[in-house]
């Protein structure tokens, strides 16, 4: 799922963070989306009607009654408009008032025609946060099928104290569009992704890899917990983050380092998994031995040995185990492609096995793209074209 083409209709109401709405008018707009804005009029003392009009190629639609509406209804035909509704920074006095059905402005008289999914970012004063009839408005406006509910973040405030209260971060509220956005068809199912690489120790400063970045993987989680699953990641070293979906959704991050650790971590964690999806470049070869000190060069030495052993397999070890469960595998290579990835189908008790190659321009490691093979233990398959990874796992998840 991705919000090109989507229609995002930006609420902004009066507090200190509307500051940060123009940058999140620019990435939503980076995404693909078409933005428009509606706000309460206290909301421009923080950002100006220019500025939001401006980055979002739209008039802005603050006051009910202004002449220059282009529609004497704007707040019906804008919910007509849109796909989803973010309201960022939502205020107490907000929250409130939308909780209760008071719409005496052009936010919250949009919010009260909106019927599609609607994501609430809340942000004010800890002590306002915490007072009984915001809580009561948090809570009264989460049971509401059609809207996401994002916690508010902790730290410094405005105010100068620090505590909870501050808007989620407008990473996190771009991943929540995306999120409300997905059919929840995965809700329910607990999911085992493992992704990134492995490293094998050949001394405390050095080790074997290899070039993955588990950009795939990574791509795998966010598909996943877009459709409502519960996921645990267990993940080799990598830059890559899910924080943004941390923020709002059940994910379970186990990060390990070696092929033994991710091993121990896949098995302990399978037994509660419906689903495994083993994308995770796992090394097939570890050292017999770790130096416990920095292994140096001798004078006048030109080689050395490294003596291998073969790692745990994890992809057999969970084909023995899982019963019901679906498991599905990936098989990255080099030569006789087809022949290899249908024996490790069969070999390894797999449902699917995704198969791509390196002969493939654009797919492999590093990359954001990915031209991939879905082979089924039924003997059908699936030809992808090359697509972004998040493409790729998009149609993974939905062929589950």
């Amino acid at each position: 799922m991705n919000l090109a083409g989507k229609h995002i209709l930006v609420g902004v109401s009066g507090g200190i963070a509307a500051y940060k709405i123009p940058e999140l008018i620019r990435l939503l707009k980076k995404a693909g989306a078409d933005v428009q804005v509606t706000t309460t009029k206290h909301a421009l003392e923080f950002v100006t009607s220019l500025t939001l009009q401006t980055v979002s190629g739209h008039k802005v639609y603050s006051d009910v009654f202004a002449a220059i509406n282009e529609h004497s209804t704007e707040h019906i035909s804008l919910p007509d408009w849109a796909d989803i509704m973010l309201i960022a920074p939502a205020t107490a006095n907000v929250l409130c008032k939308m909780a209760n059905g008071i719409a005496d402005d052009a936010l919250t008289t949009t919010f009260a025609a909106m019927r599609k999914p609607v994501v609430i970012a809340p942000a004010m004063n800890t002590n306002m946060h915490d007072s009984p009839a915001t809580q009561k408005a948090i809570s009264e406006l989460a049971k509401w099928d059609n809207i996401t509910m994002l916690d508010a973040a902790s730290g410094e405030l405005a105010c100068g104290t620090t505590g909870k209260g501050r808007m989620q971060e407008i990473e996190v509220l771009v991943a929540a569009a995306e999120y409300a956005l997905t059919p929840k068809t995965l809700l329910g199912k607990h999911i085992l992704i493992t992704a990134g690489p492995t490293q094998e120790a050949i001394d405390p400063v050095r080790y074997i890899s290899n070039a993955s970045t588990g950009k795939m993987g990574y791509a795998l989680v966010r598909a996943c917990l877009n459709r409502g699953a519960e996921v645990t990641l267990v993940s080799g070293p990598t830059h890559l983050s899910l924080k943004a979906w941390q923020a709002f959704c059940p994910l379970n991050i186990l990060p390990v380092t070696s092929s033994a650790e991710m091993c121990e971590a896949s098995v302990q964690a399978f037994d509660q998994a419906d689903i495994a999806i083993l994308c995770a470049a796992v090394a097939d070869f570890t050292p017999s031995d770790t130096a416990d000190k920095k292994i140096k060069k001798k004078p006048g030495q030109t080689e050395t040995t490294i003596h291998l052993q073969t790692t745990a397999d994890i992809a057999a070890t969970l084909g023995k185990m899982k019963g019901e469960k679906t498991l599905i595998g990936f098989a990255l290579e080099t030569h006789n492609e087809q022949a290899n990835a249908e024996q490790k189908l069969q070999s390894k008790n797999l449902d699917m096995i995704v198969l791509n190659s390196l002969q493939d321009k654009g797919a492999g490691f590093g990359v954001d793209t990915n031209k991939v093979t879905l082979l089924y233990a039924n003997g059908t398959q699936k030809n992808l074209p090359l697509l972004s990874k998040q493409e790729v796992a998009d149609t993974i998840v939905d062929s589950i």
